[in-house]
C-alpha cells in the first residue's frame, strides 16, 4: 500500500492527507487513512508515512498530515518520533486535529465509569464520621491498570520524576487527602539538639535527626504500609527550598518525625511550614482522595453531594506523551494532552519543530522539554495546571556564543506548580539567543521566568499572581553566574506579586548576576521591583514603576566578608569568568572583564557601572541602596521620582501617559503597553 501510495503522490505532487479516528468511532488499522475509511491510532499513520520516506528517500513534495478525527485517544506508551519522520522546510509533516473546533485529546490515563459507595466497615472506621456514606471507591484494575503509581522526593534540587496516580475531575487535579487542609500549613515546633551551621550564622536541626511537630494530630493516622507511606511536604528551612519527604517514622510520644533525609535541602528551622499527604483518615473534604497502592483501590470524596457525575480520569502514563528525536520540520496543532504522570512533549536535537495551537493541562510532570537543536516555536498554547514547570527550553552554544534561535511566544501559562513548588517556572530557558515573548503568565506559587546564559529577549509578557507560597523569588529570576551576558527585558508588565517572609522581586539579578539590560517595563504592586544582588554593569532605563517598595534595590554582597559571600566572589565568580573562553567573550562583552582587578586583591568586588536613566516612579518608594552599596556606584540620570506622570487612568489600570505628561520632558519615551501579553 505504501508504495502505491507513494507513486500516486510523485505522480500527483500532491500533498498526503491522513485520518485517524478513535477504534470506537470506527478507526480501523486495517483502513487506508481517508476520512471515511480512518486508521486507527497514530502510530499507524506516522508508519505508513515513514514506509513512504524509506520507499522515495524524500517526504511527500507539499508535505503530509496525519489528521485526528475528535475523540478521545489513549497512550498507553510514549508515541516516538525521530529523523525517519522528518520534513523539509516546503514539506512539513503536520500532525493535528482534522475539526479546528473539536480538538483531539492525547490522554495519558484512564476515565473512570465505574465509581461505587464505600460500604467497607473496616475502611469506614478509619474516616471522619462526617463523610462516613459520602466516599466512592473505583477498582482500578477493572480498567485494565497494573501500575498504581508511588509518590517520590520531589522539589528544590530533587531529580525530576513522574506524578503518583493522580485523580482529575472536571477538568481539574484533585487534592490527595491531606493534613491540614489545601491552602493550610503547620509548622515544625523545633528540633533534637545537635544542629548544624545554615551559613548565614544560624542553626538548624540535622535532617538525620528529625523535627518536633505541632499538636497532637499524627496519632490519629494508622501506621501506613511500605507501599503507602504518609510524605510530608515542608520548607523546612528556605522559603525558597520545599520538597517532599518520605516519613520514616512518628514518635507520638515526644511528637517526633524522622523523614527520609535524601533529597532534603539543609536542615529544619523551628516555625517553617509543612503539611502532610497521603493519609486515608484525612480523606474528609470536598475534592479529596486517596490511592490503595497495594490494592488498586481510589478513593474519593466528590466536591459535590452524591456520587461523582462529571467526566473522571486518573493519571497512568509515566513516560513522555510525544518523544521527538532529531525529528525535524515537524509540525503539532490544536490537540489537547491530559491526564499524564510523566512530561507531556519531549524535543531533542529538532530544526525548526512547530507545537501551536495545543492544550497542555492536568500533566503530571513537565509540560513541553525542549533541548538542542535550532529554530523551533512553540506559539499559542495553554499550559495549565501542571505538576512541575511549563515550558524548559535549551539551545545554543555558550562556548562560540552561537544562539539556537528557539521561540516561546503568545502561550498562557497557569498553575504551575502543583507538586514540586520550586524552581518550577512557567518558562526556564538556558544557553544562548531564546526569545519569550507575549506570554501571560500567572498563579505561580514560584518564579515565572527563569533563564540562564546569553543574549535571551524577554519581551512583552505580562506576570502577575507570582511567588504564591514562596519567599527570596522573583517573577524574572536569574542569578550567581557573572558571564550570563547579553539578556534583555524589555515591555514586560509585571504586576500583583506575592511573596512571604523576605518577599519577591520584580526583575531579581541574584547573587553577582550582571550586565542585564532592562528597559521599558512597567512594575505595579511589586514589593522589590528591579533587585540588583551584587552584581555590576547593568542598565536600568525607562521603565515605570507604581506602588513598589522599592522600585528600585542594589546591594554590595559582593564586598562582604562572610566566607558564603567571600566564596560567591573569589570560588564561584571567578571559577566562572575562567570557565568561558576569553577571546569570545571579550569581544561580545567587553566590560566583562573589569572585574580582574578587584580579583587580584582581597577586598571584594563593588556594583559599579551602574546605569539608572529616566524612569518613572509613583508611588511606594523609589530607591534602596545598602549592605556595602552607596547612592555613588550608579550614575542616576533624569528619572521622575514621586510626581504625577501624567498617567491616563491609573485607578482602573491604564497607564499610559497623556500627550501632556511631564515625564515626556525628562526624555521618557512611551511604553507600547497595549502590544504586551498573547496575540491571539
Amino acid at each position: 500500500m505504501a508504495a502505491a501510495a507513494a507513486q500516486m503522490i510523485i505522480s500527483c505532487n500532491a500533498a498526503l492527507e491522513l485520518y485517524v479516528a478513535p477504534s470506537q468511532l470506527g478507526g480501523s488499522d486495517q483502513n487506508p487513512g481517508t476520512r471515511q475509511a480512518p486508521m486507527a491510532s497514530i502510530q499507524t499513520a506516522r508508519d505508513f508515512l515513514r514506509q513512504i520516506q524509506k520507499d522515495t528517500q524524500f517526504p511527500p513534495e507539499g508535505g503530509a498530515s496525519i489528521n485526528l478525527l475528535p475523540g478521545d485517544y489513549l497512550l498507553t506508551e510514549t508515541l516516538d518520533f525521530s529523523h525517519l519522520d522528518n520534513g523539509r522546510r516546503d514539506s512539513r509533516i503536520i500532525i493535528r486535529s482534522a475539526d479546528p473546533e473539536k480538538p483531539a485529546r492525547l490522554i495519558g490515563g484512564h476515565i473512570i465509569t465505574n465509581f461505587t459507595l464505600l460500604t467497607n466497615q473496616e475502611i469506614l472506621n478509619r474516616l471522619p464520621e462526617g463523610v462516613r456514606g459520602k466516599i466512592y471507591t473505583a477498582d482500578l484494575k477493572a480498567l485494565g491498570m497494573t501500575n498504581f503509581g508511588k509518590l517520590n522526593s520531589r522539589g528544590f534540587a530533587c531529580p525530576t520524576w513522574p506524578a503518583h496516580c493522580e485523580l482529575f475531575y472536571n477538568g481539574e487535579p484533585m487534592t490527595l487527602a491531606q493534613w491540614p487542609n489545601k491552602g493550610e500549613f503547620t509548622s515544625i515546633a523545633g528540633f533534637p539538639e545537635g544542629g548544624v551551621d545554615d551559613e548565614h550564622g544560624s542553626q538548624i536541626g540535622a535532617k538525620e535527626n528529625g523535627y518536633f511537630y505541632e499538636g497532637d494530630r499524627p496519632s490519629l493516622w494508622k501506621t501506613p504500609s511500605a507501599a503507602n507511606p504518609i510524605w510530608a511536604h515542608g520548607y523546612w528551612a528556605w522559603d525558597w527550598a520545599n520538597s517532599y519527604q518520605k516519613i520514616t517514622s512518628i514518635d507520638t510520644a515526644k511528637k517526633l518525625i524522622l523523614l527520609e533525609p535524601k533529597n532534603l535541602h539543609g536542615g529544619f528551622r523551628k516555625g517553617q511550614r509543612v503539611y502532610y499527604v497521603n493519609i486515608l483518615e484525612e480523606l474528609d473534604q470536598p475534592g479529596e482522595y486517596y490511592v490503595d497502592t497495594e490494592q488498586g483501590i481510589l478513593f474519593f470524596l466528590p466536591p459535590e453531594e452524591g456520587a461523582p457525575r462529571a467526566e473522571t480520569f486518573v493519571s497512568e502514563l509515566e513516560t513522555p506523551m510525544i518523544s521527538m528525536k532529531q525529528a525535524s520540520f515537524i509540525t503539532f496543532e490544536n490537540i489537547d494532552f491530559t491526564a499524564t504522570r510523566g512530561q507531556g512533549v519531549v524535543i531533542e536535537n529538532a530544526i525548526n519543530t512547530i507545537i501551536k495551537n495545543c492544550r497542555f493541562t492536568n500533566i503530571g510532570s513537565r509540560a513541553l522539554e525542549l533541548t538542542g537543536g535550532s529554530g523551533c516555536l512553540i506559539s499559542k498554547c495553554d499550559f495549565i495546571n501542571t505538576g512541575d514547570g511549563g515550558v524548559s527550553v535549551s539551545g545554543g552554544d555558550r562556548m562560540k556564543l552561537t544562539p539556537c534561535g528557539h521561540i516561546v511566544q503568545d502561550c498562557i501559562f497557569r498553575k504551575q506548580g502543583r507538586w514540586s513548588r520550586c524552581y518550577v517556572p512557567a518558562i526556564n530557558l538556558s544557553g544562548v539567543g531564546i526569545r519569550v515573548r507575549h506570554n501571560l503568565i500567572s498563579d505561580h506559587p514560584h518564579a515565572a521566568i527563569l533563564f540562564s546564559g546569553n543574549d535571551h529577549l524577554i519581551e512583552f509578557n505580562e506576570i502577575h499572581h507570582i511567588a504564591l507560597e514562596t519567599g527570596d523569588v522573583g517573577a524574572i529570576y536569574a542569578g550567581r553566574d557573572y558571564t550570563f551576558r547579553g539578556n534583555k527585558i524589555q515591555y514586560n508588565y509585571i504586576h500583583h506579586t506575592g511573596g512571604v517572609n523576605m518577599g519577591s522581586m520584580g526583575l531579581y539579578n541574584d547573587d553577582s548576576l550582571s550586565g542585564t539590560y532592562m528597559y521599558g517595563n512597567l512594575f505595579y504592586k511589586v514589593q522589590r521591583a528591579v533587585f540588583m544582588g551584587g552584581g555590576r554593569d547593568f542598565v536600568v532605563k525607562n521603565n515605570v514603576f507604581v506602588d513598589c517598595t522599592p522600585s528600585i534595590s542594589l546591594d554590595g554582597r559582593g564586598l562582604d566578608k562572610k566566607p558564603v559571600w567571600y566564596n560567591q566572589v573569589y570560588k564561584t565568580l571567578k571559577e566562572r569568568l575562567q570557565a568561558v573562553p576569553r577571546g569570545v567573550y571579550e569581544r561580545r562583552y567587553p566590560e566583562i572583564y573589569t572585574v580582574e582587578k578587584y580579583l587580584a586583591k582581597p577586598d571584594g568586588v563593588p556594583p559599579e557601572n551602574i546605569i539608572v536613566q529616566q524612569n518613572i516612579s509613583v508611588g511606594g518608594r523609589w530607591k534602596d541602596i545598602y549592605w556595602h552599596a552607596t547612592d555613588d556606584m550608579v550614575t542616576w540620570l533624569d528619572n521622575f521620582v514621586d510626581q504625577d506622570p501624567g498617567f491616563v487612568d491609573p485607578e482602573n489600570g491604564n497607564f499610559n501617559l497623556k500627550p501632556d505628561s511631564p515625564a515626556l520632558k525628562f526624555g521618557f519615551k512611551p511604553l507600547p503597553l497595549d502590544q504586551i501579553g498573547p496575540r491571539r
